[in-house]
């Protein structure tokens, strides 16, 4: 990169250094350095494992110190919003080593779509402060398709009640819904689609748990009868809201993606370099090898493209949807790819209840449905790229100064 640098026009050199995507400042590793700490004293596989049958699912003592101790909930949160004022970068740095970690908490609900949406609302602030202290939890009640927010798809119904609105209707399968205290919800109203805040704790809400296949991230089915909501994303700016929640939701889901599979990795190679058969190591064995210098190109292109889309919603260098969407394809494939050949290479044990692996597997899976799949976010970036000649091209960079 240095070479790369030294060889442009004087002056050029430094404006691209100071643009260069990807390079980590001192202080974000410094961060990485402490969240990692941080999960391994905190967060082990004990701890996992422990939440998995808990309720609430997850360590609120925990989930507290993440936002006053080492305030990594609202890093892009504005200071005057309670938040650290840094940048979406600075929190996919600390979402990647708790995604390392599998990390049990409303991580996907409160960090990755709902503290985006209310920091993109109009009204709401007020909601962000004990979101971002770790002292409460929510979650997005916005049904999407493949990550995309598609009003026709609501079931909710907002009509004026008193000083607030009343919500009725049913939204399934939404993460993080059982142990959220507030829900933000879509709902059609009489002048169209806005988000609305509910508190779980009101009349008229129920939630039914869903059995799923990764315990450590849970889903609920949120019903709505005549429940109290308040408006913080009208129908005027509705649509920008959820969209740009969805964007960086899936951008982050992207680098937990990344972050696990890295563990994994790292997991299977120490264990190739340890385990014996016929007196070799039997990670030199072609076959083992093989596999995994496959699995580390496959995790440098997902984490190349995570924090591509992250940069795009930073600075909109790119097209924020054709970069979320190429993440989302490319990170889901590298971990469903990288936990199961981590099954695969440490043999039986891997197989059983007692390693960790099969907690990555099944998060791996859980994690590549949500927000869309990769075959759907294939079809979409081939539909942005190749669809109808008619539309401008998605923007992308290009490398020369704007």
């Amino acid at each position: 990169m240095a070479e790369e640098l030294a060889d442009q026009p004087d002056g050029m050199a430094e404006e691209l250094a100071e643009s260069a995507e990807f390079t980590f400042t001192d202080e974000q590793n410094q961060l990485r350095a402490a969240v990692r700490a941080f999960c391994a004293e905190q967060i082990d596989e004990s701890a996992v494992r422990a939440s998995m049958t808990s309720d609430p699912p997850f360590d609120p003592k925990v989930w507290a110190r993440l936002g006053s101790e080492l305030g990594v909930l609202g890093l892009a949160v504005p200071e005057d919003d309670g938040g650290a004022g840094g940048s979406l970068v600075d929190q996919a740095v600390a979402v990647e080593e708790l995604g390392a970690a599998l990390a049990c908490g409303p991580l996907f609900g409160t960090v990755y779509l709902a503290i985006p949406a209310l920091v993109a609302a109009s009204a709401g602030g007020d909601l962000l402060a004990p979101l971002v202290e770790g002292t409460r939890t929510a979650a997005l009640a916005v049904g999407d398709v493949a990550g995309a927010f598609d009003a026709t798809a609501i079931r909710v119904q907002a009509v004026p009640a008193d000083q607030d609105w009343a919500l009725t209707g049913t939204v399934e399968r939404v993460v993080d819904a059982g142990a959220a205290d507030t829900l933000l919800v879509a709902a059609t109203g009489p002048d169209g689609v806005g988000l609305y805040a509910v508190d779980t704790d009101g009349p008229g809400v129920q939630r039914l748990s869903l059995n799923t296949l990764d315990l450590t991230r849970p889903q609920a089915t949120v019903e709505l009868r005549d429940a109290p909501g308040r408006l913080v994303a009208g129908p005027d700016e509705a649509d920008r809201v959820i969209t740009h929640a969805l964007q960086v939701g899936s951008a982050l889901l992207a680098v937990e993606q990344v972050g696990a599979a890295q563990h994994l990795l790292d997991l299977s190679v120490e264990y190739a370099k340890g385990r014996l058969q016929f007196g070799r190591a039997i990670g030199s064995f072609q076959a083992v090898k093989h596999r995994l210098a496959d699995d580390l190109v496959a995790l440098e292109h997902a984490r190349s493209t995570a924090y591509h889309a992250i940069w795009a919603l930073t600075d909109g260098s790119d097209d924020p949807a054709l970069a979320v969407s190429i993440a989302q394809a490319t990170c889901s494939a590298a971990f469903t790819r990288v936990a199961t050949d981590t099954i695969q290479v440490h043999g039986g044990i891997g197989f059983t209840w007692e390693h960790q692996a099969h907690l990555y597997y099944k998060r791996a899976y859980t994690d590549a449905a949500l927000l869309g799949t990769a075959e759907q976010h294939r079809d979409r970036v081939a539909e942005m790229v190749l669809g109808d000649p008619g539309k401008d091209a998605p923007r992308v960079a290009t490398g020369v100064s704007r």
